[in-house]
């Protein structure tokens, strides 16, 4: 081996009769090669986000076999298991009998469905650890929270939601690596998101590090479809009085900022705000193919993917010397809007910063559509309610009864149209 080695390191060719011991060994040290983080973002959203996982809804065997995939990569990374069966931890609950019921975590028994959270760590002997998060659970099939209205059941693959996430989380290991040295780093994979946040919340409940050593949680649902605006949204910006400078402030950052102050949103940092853990999630925004089963790997930017990770581990980077971060409160703003009984039956567009809520898309045959509101029209106004932003919208729906029919204002095209809408 050694003197392949030396071989390998020559950039010319010597008739030499005698090599010194220190040649071999200064040629051995030469030939060192210096760790490199992979890239296999593409790859990692390839496996995940294919038709063999079924949609990888939790408690399936196609979850399993995601399970399975991403601890195989955790291993490879060089990552220590932190579960509480290796790199998995189990939980069971039973599911809904209806929309507004709580789930309960119970024994593994007839009847209960038993998600895996996928939980690896990177030990760095000090004080502090970041949690990086991604979900890696889908639709499956579809189900309740689909958005297909198709007569044929379909796969819904979730190649952004989210097997991007776990792409970037995979990516972001490689890249820490013997890196920013002054915290540990857990990584996981959370299961049964879709079904509400119930691995994080689990894992909140059930830690397996201190949580009070916790400096703060990174999470990264839907990051694959950055656009050519390159707006990324980044929430809970507000979690810690230094989160919003270091966002602006670093070299690596490459975005349109969409920054939100609260920590709470439809995504598992909430679990961990809720725990007083200062959050970021990031997001590059809602579009057409959301919980459907279009959200396909060939629709993904794999490039805004990368800068993703790289934007993050600089932000890890410019922290890694810092004091344990303050933890604040936000206003749960979405909080307020609560316990409305109709829809509208669009989709929002996170990342618009304007007057009003611009719509990314309009779900066939709900009010909305029936209507005549169209994809990129601004709501301005709900019944006698001003719509100054996606929040002030929240709030109106709450106002409305099942049947009530209202004049919806919008802008379209730079005018002002009022249209008719029943719920």
């Amino acid at each position: 081996m050694l003197i392949l080695l030396v071989v390998l390191c020559k950039t010319k060719t010597y008739k030499m009769k005698k090599v010194s011991l220190l040649i071999i060994f200064i040629s051995l040290f030469g030939c060192k090669e210096e760790y490199k983080p992979e890239n296999k973002i593409k790859e990692d959203v390839s496996f995940l986000a294919d038709d063999k996982l079924e949609g990888r809804q939790t408690g399936t065997e196609g979850e399993k076999k995601a399970a399975d995939y991403i601890s195989k990569r955790f291993k490879e990374l060089g990552l220590e298991p932190k579960g509480t069966a290796n790199f998995l931890q189990p939980f069971s609950f039973k599911p809904k009998s209806h929309p507004h019921e709580e789930v309960k975590f119970t024994e593994n028994i007839d009847g209960t469905i038993t998600g895996n959270n996928i939980i690896g760590y990177l030990d760095n002997k000090a004080d502090k650890t970041i949690i990086i998060g991604a979900h890696y659970d889908h639709l499956g099939y579809g189900g309740e929270g689909s958005l297909y209205r198709g007569e044929e059941k379909q796969i819904h693959n979730g190649a952004d939601d989210n097997a991007s996430g776990i792409a970037v989380l995979l990516n972001l290991a490689s890249k820490l690596k013997n890196k920013n040295t002054q915290n540990n780093y857990l990584f996981m994979a959370f299961s049964a998101e879709e079904m509400g946040l119930l691995g994080s919340n689990y894992f909140v409940k059930n830690p397996t590090i201190d949580l009070k050593s916790v400096n703060y949680m990174v999470n990264m649902d839907m990051v694959g479809r950055l656009k050519k605006d390159s707006a990324l949204a980044v929430y809970g910006v507000g979690t810690s009085p230094i989160f919003k400078k270091t966002l602006e402030e670093d070299p690596k950052n490459k975005f349109r900022l969409v920054l939100k102050e609260s920590g709470v949103g439809p995504s598992d940092h909430t679990s961990f705000y809720l725990a007083d853990i200062p959050v970021l999630h990031f997001f590059t925004g809602q579009h057409e193919d959301y919980h459907k089963p279009t959200d396909d790997t060939d629709l993904l930017n794999y490039e805004g993917m990368n800068l993703i990770s790289e934007y993050l581990f600089a932000i890890i980077s410019d922290l890694d010397d810092d004091a344990k971060l303050t933890f604040t409160k936000t206003k749960n703003e979405t909080k307020k809007g609560a316990g409305f009984k109709v829809t509208l039956g669009v989709v929002p567009d996170y990342l618009f910063d304007g007057k009003g809520m611009q719509i990314s898309g309009v779900t066939e045959e709900k009010s909305a559509h029936k209507a005549g509101i169209k994809k990129g029209d601004v709501v301005v106004k709900m019944g006698d309610i001003e719509v100054n932003s996606m929040m002030d919208y929240v709030k109106s729906l709450s106002k409305f009864e099942k049947g009530a029919t209202i004049k919806v204002i919008i802008i379209r095209d730079g005018k002002e149209v009022a249209l008719n809408v029943t719920f």
